[in-house]
C-alpha cells in the first residue's frame, strides 16, 4: 500500500490553533492547544504557543508558526533593554505597541496574530488584540481556527470581575470545546496565569480536559 507523500518542504507550517486570553480581577489568564500543521498534516502535537515577552507578559501565537515566534523572540529583545533604560518592568501597553508596530510594518511578508496579555503596576491585568495595525485593549481575545466554533460560547459565559479560578476554568472550557470541534487544534491545553505575585505556567492534558454532552 502507498503511503501518502507528507507535506512538501514549501509548504508553510502553521499553527492551526485555538487562542485565548481573559482578564480578571488583578491580572489575565492566556491560553491555547499545542497543534501545529503543515496543510493537512500534523507535524508537532506538542507546541507551546505561548511565549514570554517579559517577566509578566506573554504573547499567544498563531499563523505561521516561524512569522509568529520570530516577533515574539525580536519582543523579548526590545522589552528587556527598555527595561533597562527606564530602569522598572515594561508595561503590557508598551508590549502590544511593539508587536502591532511589526505585524504592520512586516505585514505583505509575515503572517502572524499575536494575542499579548499581562499584568503591570499601573493597569493591572490587561489583554490587547494585534492584527495587521490593529491594536485594542478588550476584556478577553480569541484567535486561530477554532476561535469561530467557541464564540457563541464565550459570548455567552463571559463576565466582567471574575476571579482568578473562573478565569482559569473558562478559558480551560473554552479551548476543550474548540478542540473538540476543530481539526487544526487538538494535543494539551497551555494555561498562563500571571497576577501581582506571580507567573504559574499549566499544562492540562487531553485526558484532563472537560468533556461535553457529544464526547
Amino acid at each position: 500500500m502507498l503511503e501518502e507523500p507528507g507535506p512538501e518542504l514549501s509548504e508553510e507550517v502553521t499553527t492551526g490553533t485555538t487562542i485565548i486570553a481573559v482578564e480578571f480581577d488583578g491580572g489575565a489568564v492566556l491560553g491555547s492547544d499545542s497543534r501545529v500543521s503543515a496543510g493537512k498534516a500534523v507535524v508537532n502535537r506538542v507546541m507551546n504557543k505561548l511565549s514570554p515577552l517579559h517577566d509578566k507578559i506573554y504573547c499567544a501565537l498563531s499563523g505561521s508558526a516561524a512569522d509568529a515566534q520570530t516577533i515574539a523572540e525580536i519582543v523579548n529583545y526590545q522589552l528587556d533593554v527598555h527595561s533597562v533604560e527606564i530602569g522598572e518592568d515594561p508595561k503590557v501597553g508598551s508590549a502590544a505597541s511593539l508587536v502591532k508596530n511589526i505585524s504592520y510594518k512586516y505585514k505583505e511578508e509575515l503572517s502572524a496574530h499575536l494575542i499579548v496579555a499581562g499584568w503591570d503596576r499601573r493597569k493591572g491585568g490587561q489583554v490587547f488584540a494585534t492584527l495587521n495595525g490593529l491594536l485594542a485593549r478588550q476584556p478577553f481575545a480569541v484567535g486561530g481556527s477554532g476561535s469561530s466554533y467557541v464564540y457563541g460560547f464565550v459570548d455567552a459565559e463571559f463576565r466582567r470581575g471574575m476571579s482568578k479560578q473562573e478565569a482559569q476554568q473558562w478559558v480551560v472550557h473554552t479551548l476543550a470545546l474548540a478542540m473538540n470541534r476543530d481539526g487544526s487544534s487538538g494535543g494539551v491545553a497551555y494555561v498562563v496565569t500571571i497576577d501581582e505575585n506571580r507567573t504559574e505556567e499549566k499544562v492540562v492534558l487531553g485526558n484532563e480536559l472537560p468533556t461535553f454532552f457529544d464526547q
